[in-house]
C-alpha cells in the first residue's frame, strides 16, 4: 500500500491528511494557519504535522510517495510557486521548494479549489467522469474545472475563476473590480445579505423568528428554513437566489458541456431543494442538442475532505 500526503492550506486552518491508494484518508489533522506570519514558519508547521501523522501510523515521511498542497491564490503548478495569495501574504512564494528543502519527498502545488475539484473527480461525485466542474459556495465562489481528466487552469494559471463571471450587467460592485459578478449574487455571503435586506423590508416575515430577531444571526440556512415553514418572503429570497445560481451554472454548462457539474459548500446540504430548480433552469436555458448526454447537476460528496484527497493525488497529473 502506498501513502500520499494531502495538504489543504487555508487562510484560517491547514488540514493535512495521509491518503492511501484507494484515495481514502487514513489519518488527518487540522492546525491553525496563524496568519500573518512567514511562509517558512507555515511550512515548518506543515512538515512537523506530517511527521506526527506518519509516526502515528508507523511510517516515515520518506515512505510517502509525494506531498500535494492545495493553496488559495494563483499557483504555477509547473514550478510550485504561489504567485499571489493575498490572505496568506504569499507573493512569488516558492512553496514547493520550501517543502523540498525540509524533506526528501517530491511536492506538487495547485490552487485549492482546483485540488478540491480533482478530489471530487477521483473519489467523489464526479468519479468515473471525464469532464467535470465543481462550484463551491462559501464566503465567495470557488471553482474547479476538469477537462479530459486533467485540471484546467488556463495558460497563465488564473483559469477557473468561476465566481467572477458577470451575470448582472452593471450590477453590484465586486472586490475583483468588475460589477455584477456571480460571487456578489450566489455566494453564501450574498445570500445572507439578500435575506437581511428582505427582513428589513418585511418586519412580519418568519425570517425574523428563524434568527431570533437578530440580523447578526442570519446564515445561509435562514431563508430556506423559513421557506419550509410557508413564509412567502423567504420563498422569494430563495427563488431569486436560485435563479442567479441557475444562471451562472447554465453559463458554465453552455461553455464547457461537462459530464457533471457539482455544487459544494454548506448550501449544497439543502439537497434537492436547491438542486432540482437549478436542473429545471439548466434544462430550460442550456444549449443542449442531445438531452441523453445532458450535464448532470449534483451535490459534491466529499465536503472538506475533497481538498485533502485532491491535493494528495496531484502527483498523478505529473506522471
Amino acid at each position: 500500500m502506498n501513502y500520499y500526503i494531502g495538504v489543504d492550506l487555508g487562510g484560517t486552518n491547514i488540514a493535512i491528511g495521509i491518503v492511501n491508494d484507494d484515495k481514502k484518508i487514513v489519518l488527518k489533522k487540522s492546525i491553525p494557519t496563524a496568519c500573518p506570519r512567514s511562509a517558512e514558519e507555515i511550512v515548518d508547521d506543515i512538515v512537523k504535522t506530517i511527521n506526527e501523522l506518519c509516526k502515528s501510523i508507523n511510517i516515515s515521511i520518506n515512505d510517502v510517495k509525494w506531498i500535494g498542497i492545495g493553496t488559495p491564490g494563483s499557483v504555477n503548478s509547473e514550478t510550485g510557486v504561489v504567485e499571489r495569495a493575498h490572505n496568506l501574504g504569499f507573493f512569488d512564494t516558492p512553496l514547493k521548494d520550501l517543502i523540498c528543502e525540509r524533506v526528501s519527498v517530491n511536492c506538487f502545488v495547485e490552487n485549492d479549489a482546483n485540488s478540491a475539484a480533482y478530489g471530487e473527480f477521483l473519489a467523489g461525485a464526479a468519479k468515473g467522469s471525464k469532464d467535470a466542474i465543481c462550484v463551491t459556495i462559501g464566503t465567495g465562489i470557488g471553482g474547479g474545472i476538469i477537462i479530459d481528466s486533467k485540471i484546467y487552469s488556463g495558460s497563465n494559471f488564473f483559469g477557473a475563476e468561476l465566481g467572477h463571471m458577470v451575470i448582472e450587467m452593471n450590477g453590484k460592485q465586486c472586490n475583483c473590480g468588475r460589477k455584477g459578478c456571480m460571487e456578489q449574487y450566489c455566494s453564501a455571503t450574498a445570500l445572507i445579505e439578500q435575506t437581511k435586506e428582505a427582513m428589513r423590508q418585511n418586519k412580519d416575515s418568519l425570517l425574523w423568528q428563524e434568527c431570533g430577531s437578530d440580523l447578526e444571526k442570519v446564515n445561509g440556512r435562514t431563508a430556506f428554513d423559513a421557506m419550509r415553514k410557508g413564509d412567502a418572503i423567504a420563498k422569494k429570497v430563495v427563488d431569486t437566489y436560485i435563479g442567479y445560481l441557475g444562471c451562472g451554472c447554465t453559463n458554465f454548462i453552455n461553455i464547457f458541456q461537462p459530464d457533471i457539474l457539482m455544487i459544494g459548500g454548506g448550501i449544497s446540504k439543502e439537497g434537492e431543494t436547491l438542486l432540482a430548480p437549478i436542473r429545471e433552469y439548466a434544462t430550460r436555458e442550456s444549449f443542449d442538442c442531445n438531452p441523453i448526454k445532458a450535464t448532470k447537476i449534483v451535490a459534491a460528496e466529499l465536503g472538506n475532505d475533497a481538498g485533502i484527497i485532491g491535493a494528495a493525488m496531484l502527483g498523478l497529473l505529473h506522471q
